[in-house]
């Protein structure tokens, strides 16, 4: 018997090993064949005049690997299933203590006591995480962070156990707290969280009335901190929520302190309307600032997207809401122009400065030069008083600007100066339009004429003087210089609003009954010899830029005769409309027969 049983498990062991064997014999044959499959034997190799093509392999399951194992081997390298455990444990603490609070056990203010050092307490293992190099470090941080921040919110607005002062300096030290560790240990996570949680936990306490000189404070840490979390990771994204953050909820102090101020109303002392100017210029000259050492720390490399936007919306944030308070105010508007205007000098000072560097393409050139023309078309209307006589001195510094960029072979700075003379022509034309005492006023005639004249010589600048040939904006939008058309065209915008308030001033000659009719057909005849004189200029020269235009300004006086003029006019200025577009196909007709007929040369 007990033979029997020793020979059963002898057989027992020789088949397993038999089976073990074979299953080693497969694998080496799967090996040998894949070793077999990449290599290549040069020396033994016949030659051939034509390499023969690759031959398929039969995948097998065993060769391919699975998106499962894929996905299992990167939630393993990220420690992802650990990190969610860790999560959901610190959270049932959390709910514990919170759960005690809630039945009576322990009163509110000792509970959010219990919370917040709780919360502390994570902060602080996730540094000593972080030292020993501990893949759960980020999660006992940034839990950290959540908790104090929501506590705090809570505690100050629910149980209203927490004072405004300490809920406010708690989320400050949060932060330095996290920008600390994140320092000690070259960490992104800490700072990034710590400040995302002060920024929208300060402006979630008592909105929307908060108390904004505080909440000032916070807001103005929060944009330091995330600028210092810049500097150890390009997050472009973490500073333009805090930036959206403190500009509405700057912006919303500004709006309701104005629009109180202009109903006489009794001021909230929330509001606190002495400190709001000086607080928004602190922000201002901090933004500039920000965007300053970021540009010149970036060196060599491209500046990022923020920094080269910020100095532009901080100039239209700022200077707007500083206007809209001054005024309801009753203060002295021309007094903020003339510091807008030397905040103006102090830009383009930037902007030479910036070009003056031996840097390749001179970053920041263009940034400062943007901000410093969005400065000047805001304060030179609100120091001189008068908006529209404002606008030719913006194209002065437009055109002024275009032929210095040419000595700094700069294509940004040259593509503001047309932005620059563009908003003055589309701003006049918006200030002249309609047949009000301001549209029509002949003072206005020679601040549309100077527009015309220095818009249609910008024009002809730059077809004197191509793009500069190393310029990434035109490389990648308008090698051809197509865009600087548009000066053309305001020029012409301008030149014609310049003839129709003289087209007004002299209807006071004429009978009543026809000065409606007169005016609007005089519109069209002056559309249609404007493209007379086009389309001749363009033959002279054989330009097929002006002919395009020429034509574009033939199709705006068909639009206005046809579709206007003969259903709303009637009598001899009528007459003359219909009568000038006539002439204008006319011409534009010779000339264009004249010009397929000879070889046309572009200049």
């Amino acid at each position: 018997m007990w033979m029997s049983t020793a020979d059963e498990m002898l057989e027992k062991r020789e088949k397993e090993l038999e089976n073990r064997i074979q299953m080693l014999e497969k694998h080496l044959e799967r090996l040998t064949a894949h070793i077999s499959d990449e290599g290549t034997a040069p020396a033994t190799a016949a030659p051939v005049s034509k390499p023969a093509p690759p031959k398929a392999k039969d995948y097998t399951d065993e060769d391919m690997p699975e998106l499962s194992e894929e996905v299992l081997s990167w939630a393993s390298r990220n420690a992802v299933l650990p990190r969610l455990a860790t999560v959901c444990f610190l959270m049932v603490i959390a709910l514990v203590l919170r759960t005690i609070t809630d039945s009576g056990l322990v009163n509110k203010l000792l509970g959010s006591g219990l919370g917040m050092g709780y919360a502390a307490a994570l902060m602080i293992f996730g540094w000593y995480k972080y030292a020993k190099e501990s893949p759960l470090a980020p999660v006992f941080a940034a839990c950290g962070v959540v908790l104090m921040s929501t506590i705090v919110v809570e505690t100050h607005m629910h149980f209203q156990s927490l004072p405004l002062v300490p809920a406010y300096l708690t989320l400050m030290a949060t932060g330095f707290g996290m920008a600390l560790i994140s320092r000690r240990f070259n960490a992104f996570v800490p700072i990034s969280v710590g400040v995302l949680g002060m920024c929208f936990a300060g402006a979630a306490i008592d909105y929307p009335h908060p108390f904004f000189p505080y909440l000032s404070l916070v807001l103005f840490t929060a944009n330091i901190l995330g600028y210092v979390a810049a500097r150890l990771k390009r997050c472009s994204w973490l500073r333009w929520s805090v930036l959206v953050v403190t500009m509405i909820m700057i912006q919303l102090w500004g709006i309701r302190l104005g629009i109180i101020l202009g109903k006489g109303e009794a001021i909230p002392p929330e509001l606190a309307p002495f400190w709001y100017l000086p607080v928004l210029a602190v922000f201002f000259l901090t933004f500039v600032f920000l965007s300053l050492l970021g540009i010149v720390n970036s060196g060599h490399q491209k500046i990022s997207r923020f920094d080269f936007s910020l100095p532009t919306l901080n100039v239209i944030w700022a200077f707007t809401l500083a206007r809209h308070v001054v005024e309801a105010w009753q203060m002295n508007v021309n007094l903020l122009g003339v510091i807008g205007l030397l905040g103006t000098a102090v830009f383009f000072g930037m902007t030479f400065w910036f070009a003056g560097r031996s840097i390749e393409g001179a970053p920041g050139t263009n940034t400062f030069m943007f901000a410093g023309s969005a400065l000047l078309a805001l304060a030179l209307p609100a120091a001189t008083g008068a908006f529209v006589i404002s606008l030719p001195v913006i194209s002065l510094v437009a055109i002024t600007m275009a032929i210095v960029s040419r000595v700094w072979e700069n294509g940004g700075v040259r593509a503001t100066t047309y932005l620059m003379n563009i908003y003055a022509c589309l701003a006049l034309a918006f200030m002249l339009r309609g047949e009000g005492p301001g549209a029509t006023d002949p003072i206005n005639m020679l601040p549309a004429v100077l527009l015309a004249v220095i818009s249609i010589y910008h024009y002809q600048w730059c077809r004197r003087w191509p793009v500069p040939v190393k310029s990434a904006l035109f490389d990648a939008f308008d090698r051809n210089d197509r865009s600087a058309v548009l000066l053309l065209l305001g020029g012409l915008a301008s030149g014609f609003f310049m003839i129709r308030v003289g087209i007004f001033q002299a209807l006071q000659f004429v009978p009543q009954e026809m000065q409606r009719d007169t005016l609007r057909c005089g519109q069209s005849v002056l559309i249609n010899a404007a493209a007379i004189a086009l389309i001749v200029w363009a033959y002279l020269r054989q330009n097929k830029e002006i002919r395009n235009v020429a034509i574009l300004v033939t199709v705006i006086g068909a639009i206005k005769v046809f579709l206007y003029d003969l259903l709303g006019t009637h009598g001899l200025p009528l007459v003359f409309s219909v009568f000038s577009f006539g002439m204008a196909a006319a011409v534009e007709s010779l000339a264009l027969s004249k010009w397929q007929k000879q070889p046309a040369v572009q200049r």
